[in-house]
């Protein structure tokens, strides 16, 4: 490490240590703030130059010092009238002298990276024990279970190619169910902290974020029962459709990211017919509650569900890859169609890895996800028919059909 870089790496030290110490500082810590957070920081970082000439010791010493120091700051800052003790500080300390250790040593955006989460974290405090007191028993579960899909279900699985057609890879499909149920369990969360207090628009936005088409059935029915008007239900079910498209555009990101640009923007205006749309009606039913508990939303993260997404996805992945192999573009078309009915994730991820492999061109990778998203509008439409009153029926049906004219026009005339 040459003097410039020396020089940085002191200078990215004591920034990184002050954004940690500036925050302490507000919240009244007497164990470390505005100037012994970046001094930490600089220790660590000295301490790891000199590793190149002195091996690790004076990373080992300077650290032991580090605790020394808290140990003696606690015991002389402590009286009968002191808070209930925590650790936070002390963590934040060891966390800082880690930073420096790794700026020292010539990293730079991963310290850095990790000093503002430091702070935000530290600032956070009040939000996040807010959001953990109202969390349920049944929320907590759901991302346990979340983990166990995630972090126990996934590493064992084999990652290899299997079954007919040679297009079935457990840890690949398992993959594509972590993916689809982290979505949903982030909306979940959300909504178990927003969607039932602020009203119909946050509550289709986020229920839209979890199911589109469960969002629907339970607007349609309280509709139906006279809970909310035809407009509110109406503005609850367009804002959740219009999300369906948004989770379309981040699936097709992360499986196929050498198309996501291109076909983010076709997607982005069927988002922007339905979410504009439903802009223009929260102006009639403006400043009207949702209600309590209004959708009652399943965990998303139940192993069952996660296996059954699971199978439905090995499913439309091989009737997608037989349909393009036995009956060519119109084959996928039908599949598309079929399957969007009820559930868009499992096309949309199956078309994406096959526009990846090379076995669906683009542009029928692309007609086929947009068929399927109107196949689904029309699904939920469906629903509001048989669930909801005449008015809300007329409604959806003129949004829903504004948008699907849209959806044609794209598929004819965009250049996927």
């Amino acid at each position: 490490m040459d003097l410039v870089q020396a020089f940085e790496a002191l200078g990215i030290a004591l920034a990184s240590g002050m954004l940690v110490g500036i925050q302490r500082e507000r919240g009244g810590e007497a164990l470390a703030g505005i100037r012994t957070f970046p001094l930490i920081a600089l220790v660590g970082a000295m301490s790891a130059m000199l590793h190149t000439e002195l091996g690790a010791w004076p990373i080992v010493v300077a650290g032991l010092g580090v605790i020394a120091s808290m140990v003696m700051g606690n015991i002389f800052n402590h009286t009968e009238e002191s808070p209930k003790p925590g650790i936070t500080t002390e963590v934040a300390i060891l966390v800082t002298f880690l930073v420096g250790v790794m700026l020292g040593t010539g990293m730079r955006e991963i310290p850095v990276a990790i000093a503002a989460v430091t702070a935000l974290l530290l600032h956070a405090k009040k939000t996040l024990h807010r959001m953990v007191d109202r969390m349920g028993d049944h929320d907590v579960m759901a991302i346990l279970q979340f983990a166990v899909i995630t972090f126990v279900v996934l590493p064992i699985l084999p990652d290899r190619t299997m079954g007919p057609l040679g297009v079935l890879n457990p840890r690949e499909i398992w993959l594509m169910v972590v993916l689809v149920v982290g979505l949903s369990l982030a909306g979940y969360v959300a909504y178990r902290l927003l969607g039932e207090r602020h009203g119909n628009a946050v509550a289709g936005l986020l229920g839209g974020l979890i199911s589109s088409t469960a969002t629907t059935v339970a607007f349609a029915k309280r509709e139906r029962d006279g809970v909310v008007g035809a407009w509110a239900a109406a503005v609850a079910i367009t804002l959740a459709s219009s999300i369906a498209f948004i989770r379309v555009i981040v699936e097709i990101g992360v499986v196929a990211p050498e198309v996501a640009k291109d076909f983010a923007v076709p997607f982005a205006m069927m988002f922007g017919m339905l979410f504009v749309l439903g802009a223009v009606m929260l102006f009639k039913v403006r400043g009207k509650p949702v209600g309590d508990n209004v959708l009652q939303q399943k965990n998303p993260s139940e192993l069952k569900a996660a296996i059954l997404f699971g199978a439905m996805y090995a499913v439309v992945l091989l009737a997608v890859a037989a349909a393009n192999k036995w009956a060519g573009n119109e084959g996928v078309y039908a599949v598309a169609a079929f399957s969007g009915l009820t559930d868009m994730d499992a096309i949309t991820l199956s078309t994406a890895r096959n526009i990846r492999s090379g076995d669906v061109t683009r542009e029928v990778g692309g007609r086929a996800i947009l068929l399927a998203s109107m196949a689904n509008l029309v699904f939920k439409g469906g629903f509001v028919v048989m669930l909801g009153r005449r008015d809300l029926a007329m409604i959806v049906a003129t949004v829903f059909g504004a948008t699907m004219l849209l959806g044609a026009g794209l598929m004819f005339f965009w250049a996927w």
